[in-house]
C-alpha cells in the first residue's frame, strides 16, 4: 500500500491560512488567489496525504475533521520551523549590508561579531569582550561612555487567529488576560527589569528570531521592531494590535563602549555607519 506522500510549504500555507480565516473565499483574499484555487490547493494536499482535512456538508464555514485536526498541529509546527528560519535568515541579510560595507572600507581589520539583547550587550562591552556594542538598554554602568545612534520603532502584534488581532478596540487591560511573549535577558545587569510588560502570563524567550516564529503560529503577543515584521503586517501574517496601555513607541539605539578604551579607527567608522544608517 503507498504512503501519503509529501506536501508541499505552499499547500501548507493554504491549509493553515484557511483554517485561520475560517473559509476557502477568506483565506483567497488573504493569499490574493481565487476561491477556486485554494480549493485545488486543499483538494490536492488531502490527495498527497491521503486524508480528508475538512467536512464538507457545513453550509458555511468548512470545519475540521478528525484528521484534519490532526495534521493541523503538525502544519502549525512546520510553519514555526520555516518562520524562525526567514526571521534567522531576514536578520543575518539586513547586518550582511553593513559587514559588506565594514570589509570594503577595513580589508585588513579582523572582525568579531556578538548577537546579544538587552543587558548582555553592555556585559560584554563592561567586560571587555566587545569593543563597542549597540544597545537599547540603559543598563548604566560605571565606565561606560553611550553614543545615539538612532533607534526603532516597537509595536505591539500578534497573528490575525490571536483574539486581540480582533478589528475592534480593547478595554484596558485586556492584553493582560493573554500570554504576551517577552524577550528574556542573559545577562545579570537587567536581570529582574521588565520593558514594556504588561501582561500578566509571559513567555520568557532568548531571541527576537524564536519570539518572532511564535507570534506567527499564533502563540501569544508581543511587541516587535517594525522593520523585523513590515513585510508580515504588510501580507497579513502579523496585525498591529490596538492596545489602550501600550500603542507602540520608540526604542532609542546607543554605541557603548569603555571610557578608559575609546573607539580605534575601525570600531569609530562603525559608530558612523550606525549613524548614517539610522538617519
Amino acid at each position: 500500500m503507498q504512503g501519503p506522500g509529501v506536501p508541499s510549504l505552499d499547500q501548507l500555507t493554504v491549509f493553515l491560512t484557511v483554517v485561520e480565516t475560517g473559509s476557502f473565499a477568506a483565506a483567497g483574499r488573504r493569499l490574493g488567489r481565487a476561491t477556486s484555487a485554494v480549493s485545488y490547493a486543499i483538494a490536492n494536499l488531502e490527495q498527497q496525504l491521503c486524508v480528508q482535512l475538512f467536512d464538507r456538508d457545513q453550509a458555511r464555514r468548512p470545519a475540521l475533521t478528525e484528521a484534519g485536526a490532526a495534521v493541523l498541529s503538525e502544519a502549525r509546527s512546520v510553519s514555526v520551523v520555516v518562520d524562525n528560519l526567514r526571521a534567522k535568515v531576514k536578520g543575518l541579510l539586513d547586518g550582511l549590508d553593513a559587514m559588506r560595507a565594514f570589509e570594503a572600507t577595513l580589508p585588513t581589520v579582523t572582525l568579531r561579531l556578538y548577537v546579544e539583547a538587552l543587558g548582555a550587550v553592555t556585559q560584554l562591552v563592561h567586560s571587555g569582550i566587545a569593543d563597542i556594542g549597540i544597545s537599547g538598554v540603559d543598563a548604566t554602568l560605571p565606565g561606560i561612555e553611550r553614543i545615539k545612534v538612532g533607534g526603532v520603532e516597537l509595536i505591539p502584534v500578534a497573528a490575525p487567529s490571536h483574539p486581540l488581532a480582533a478589528g475592534r478596540a480593547h478595554a484596558p487591560g485586556a492584553a493582560r488576560n493573554f500570554v504576551q511573549l517577552v524577550l528574556t535577558d542573559r545577562s545579570t545587569l537587567t536581570e529582574g527589569r521588565d520593558f514594556s510588560v504588561i501582561g500578566v502570563r509571559t513567555w520568557r524567550l532568548a531571541d527576537l528570531g524564536s519570539k518572532h516564529a511564535l507570534l506567527l503560529a499564533g502563540i501569544g503577543w508581543g511587541n516587535m521592531p517594525e522593520p523585523m515584521v513590515h513585510d508580515d503586517l504588510a501580507t497579513g501574517r502579523l496585525k498591529r494590535l490596538d492596545l489602550p496601555e501600550w500603542l507602540g513607541g520608540f526604542y532609542a539605539l546607543h554605541a557603548i563602549h569603555r571610557t578608559d578604551t575609546p573607539p580605534g579607527p575601525a570600531a569609530a567608522w562603525l559608530i558612523r555607519h550606525f549613524s548614517q544608517e539610522a538617519a
